[in-house]
């Protein structure tokens, strides 16, 4: 498969009032994340009613303006860790063409080709965050028709639930239907609940990020599927006291977590951190709007002797990682706000750095995307028939993390997809072995 540029062009916002506009305020949190891009790719057939090739380019970057518009911020680039200005710089907007057919290409399993259709590497660290465009966009148009819309987000601004906030207005105003407009206050409700620090928080504390986001090391990705039946499977064995009710995201972050421990048993590691992304949009008072723009969550940490935790039942591992995640509750988040949370905040990083400090020691991180409606993106051409998100990291990346996403599509009828991304000695382990593929599949058919 070839995948040729036809053109690279930048995408401003509609309307010139938004370069009048003050400059953007980040959150506290955003000053304290490293930058990197996440990614996500979308794949639609096209049908013969639907526009074609150069009309919907044309549409996509007439309602990407307009988008741009009212989600100002993600077209400007962050100044001195503090503020994002220079709205007229603008997404940069790529277009190529892919010589082979999309179910052809999906038929493949394409996991290795995937980062071929994003305009970025994902989740590499970026070093010169003041250069970095919130947002990227790559249409990749396969010969039939079919497109397969590759996107990065900037992670110093944006968060699962901004993504997907800016891809539900931007698939509306493509769409032609009413949308609400977004309402510029909403937009900076993060930076309101927690005001950055002026100047710039001393720079150890985003060192401190980094080393906890990213490391040096050969990594492989690998998709794993588990259906319906798996999940009821696991989550009755995590069932306790504890946790008489566990979410799938629990039940498959503690098989995964268990799994792990096992394939690491001929190592040196003698320790297991487990960090857990939380939403902090639902714990705020008053709630933050879904068009919040800023990192709002926090990583929960559960840490596990290895010894102990590999012979633990998978109910204990998740009474350990819901109690951790108990603690980032509404009352841990008034201590955040204003200008007094800054030496909270500076605690928590250094309780993170502690427990992520150990000699021998491997941390593993857990997002789950399952909500943010990533396969529900209709931009009038219906929703995707699948969506991915990235085929493997660069040396120096977001290092073990497994992103937890809905399937999409008939094939696989409720059923979560988990993209793992681990030590490549450690990956050929747990990829071979029979207990965790009993449950687990490995990057099944995307199609019939």
């Amino acid at each position: 498969m070839e995948i040729g540029i036809v053109s690279r062009e930048v995408v401003r916002p509609s309307s010139f009032h938004v370069h009048l506009l003050k400059p953007f305020k980040i959150s506290l949190l955003d000053q304290l994340t490293p930058t990197t891009f996440a990614p996500l790719v979308l794949f639609y057939p096209m049908k013969s009613t639907h526009l074609k090739g150069t009309q919907i380019s044309t549409q996509l970057k007439e309602s990407l303006s307009k988008t741009l518009e009212h989600f100002y911020p993600l077209a400007g680039r962050v100044r001195d860790n503090l503020i994002i200005n220079d709205y007229d710089e603008g997404v940069p907007y790529i277009e190529t063409r892919v010589n082979t057919h999309l179910f052809e290409f999906l038929q493949n399993r394409p996991m290795e080709l995937l980062n071929q259709c994003l305009p970025y590497p994902p989740f590499s660290h970026q070093p010169n965050p003041h250069q970095v465009p919130q947002v990227a966009v790559q249409l990749n148009t396969f010969d039939c028709g079919g497109i397969a819309l590759g996107l990065c987000f900037s992670h110093k601004i944006i968060d699962g639930g901004t993504a997907s906030a800016f891809l539900r207005s931007w698939a509306a105003n493509t769409r032609g239907g009413y949308h609400k407009a977004v309402k510029y206050e909403n937009l900076s409700q993060a930076s309101m609940i927690f005001p950055p620090q002026n100047p710039s928080p001393n720079h150890q504390y985003l060192s401190l990020m980094e080393k906890i986001w990213f490391r040096e090391a050969k990594y492989k990705t690998r998709r794993f599927v588990f259906d319906a039946k798996a999940i009821a499977t696991l989550r009755s064995e995590c069932k306790g006291e504890r946790v008489p009710n566990p979410t799938r995201t629990e039940a498959l972050s503690a098989f995964i977590l268990k799994s792990t421990m096992l394939a690491l048993r001929s190592t040196a590691s003698s320790r297991f951190v487990l960090h857990q992304a939380v939403n902090l949009r639902r714990l705020t008072e008053p709630r933050l709007s879904t068009c919040s723009v800023g990192n709002l969550f926090l990583w929960a940490t559960a840490a596990y002797d290895m010894e102990h935790a590999a012979e633990m039942g998978l109910h204990g591992l998740v009474a350990r990682m819901r109690q951790g995640v108990g603690k980032i509750n509404s009352e841990y988040l008034k201590t955040l706000h204003g200008d007094e949370g800054f030496p909270k905040v500076c605690e928590y990083i250094k309780r993170m750095e502690e427990v992520s400090a150990h000699e021998n020691l491997e941390a593993l991180k857990f997002s789950s995307w399952v909500k943010f409606g990533f396969n529900e993106v209709d931009f009038g051409w219906g929703n995707p028939i699948w969506s991915g998100i990235f085929g493997e990291v660069g040396s120096n990346s977001f290092q073990n993390v497994t992103f937890f996403k809905e399937t999409g599509g008939a094939i696989y009828d409720n059923a979560v997809e988990a993209w793992v991304t681990l030590d490549e000695k450690i990956m050929s382990v747990l990829e071979h072995d029979p207990q965790f593929l009993a449950l687990a599949s490995p990057n099944p058919s995307i199609i019939v």
